[in-house]
């Protein structure tokens, strides 16, 4: 195994920009998936619709129940006609009144400064936070569920639609929080959860923003990432713990149970690579991601490299779906 110096180089793959899924299939089921065997060190294309059929007996599905927010906002200044921008990132207190946010452009949102988002709804830069984020505050009696839009990932390229309300958002969504969707959970329906003879567990991750940030030297020297909230209940965690094998919906499942199995709440900032022992994952279901990434170096460190990358030229060749909205993986 190479020492990893360079994620852009050692994980590329060359993706025609066709590829990239920057809508939803008609229907959430009727995904592809590549099936990817680790002992035979082999792989086959199926469809998605099939995934129950890999699962066995004792095997627990682990799913991320979180809910994504509508986090894009957009105002403008009292008396001001220039378009303003708050991206949501964390609430503050239960209320989700208060949060953590970006917002541009930044230079003229002092403390104090108000954005009307909405007749009925003002927000209020309240701090200047690490990283170029502000605390903002909400007040009024608006809701962000009528007025945000939802935070498609920059690679879709294009405006929010209506749609993306529903299918931008697991059938199985329940804690809001998140900026980004656990995508791998996208391709279940309510009909494929019901025919699953197996456990299911449900756990909270929170995924953040910085998800789509790309990697830097102080992520590599330090082998962390970003701090993402989860929650893990003691109803899961015992079903968990008496799984034969945990099936990890997602990178952010994975990413969960590897961090604790334990009851609670908390904060992880796991970075998985290659050369990491798992220890909780026992077969995985993930959408394809973005050449460099950590969330590929993730599964290059379940599968192997190898066999990682193989696989994902095969995807391309084949013309898979890439990303959120695309196709999908089961790697056991």
């Amino acid at each position: 195994m190479p020492r990893i110096i360079k994620p852009s180089v050692y994980f590329h793959y060359d993706l025609p920009d066709e590829l990239i899924a920057r809508h939803p299939l008609a229907e959430r089921s009727a995904s592809r998936m590549l099936v990817v065997n680790r002992a035979a060190q082999t792989f086959h294309d199926d469809q998605f619709i099939n995934f129950p059929s890999y699962l066995e007996a004792g095997d627990c599905l682990v799913l991320n129940n979180t809910r994504v927010i509508p986090a894009r906002l957009f105002g403008n200044r009292p008396g001001l006609t220039g378009k303003i921008e708050i991206f949501l990132l964390r609430a503050l207190n239960s209320e989700a009144t208060k949060w953590r946010a970006l917002v541009r452009p930044g230079k003229k949102l002092l403390v104090g400064q108000q954005v009307e988002l909405a007749p009925d709804l003002t927000a209020t830069i309240t701090a200047h936070l690490d990283n170029g984020e502000r605390e903002i505050e909400l007040t009024g009696s608006g809701s962000i569920e009528k007025i945000g839009h939802v935070p498609l990932p920059p690679y879709i390229d294009r405006p929010d639609e209506e749609s993306d309300k529903e299918r931008y958002q697991t059938v199985f969504a329940k804690k809001r929080g998140a900026a980004a969707a656990p995508t791998a959970g996208l391709h279940f329906t309510p009909e494929i959860l019901a025919s699953v003879q197996s456990d299911i567990a449900e756990i909270t991750l929170h995924v953040g923003l910085g998800t789509f940030k790309p990697l830097t030297e102080e992520n590599l020297k330090t082998k962390t990432l970003h701090s993402e909230f989860y929650e893990i209940s003691a109803e899961a965690s015992a079903k968990l713990k008496a799984a034969k094998r945990r099936v990890a919906i997602g990178t952010t499942s994975t990413r969960t149970i590897e961090t604790t199995m334990e009851p609670g709440v908390g904060e992880t900032n796991i970075f998985i690579t290659p050369g990491y022992e798992f220890h909780a994952a026992g077969a995985m279901l993930t959408n394809f991601h973005l050449p460099g990434s950590s969330l590929i170096m993730l599964v290059a460190a379940f599968a192997g490299h190898d066999l990682t990358m193989s696989a994902y030229r095969h995807a391309v060749e084949q013309r898979y779906r890439f990303f959120s909205y695309g196709d999908c993986m089961l790697i056991f």
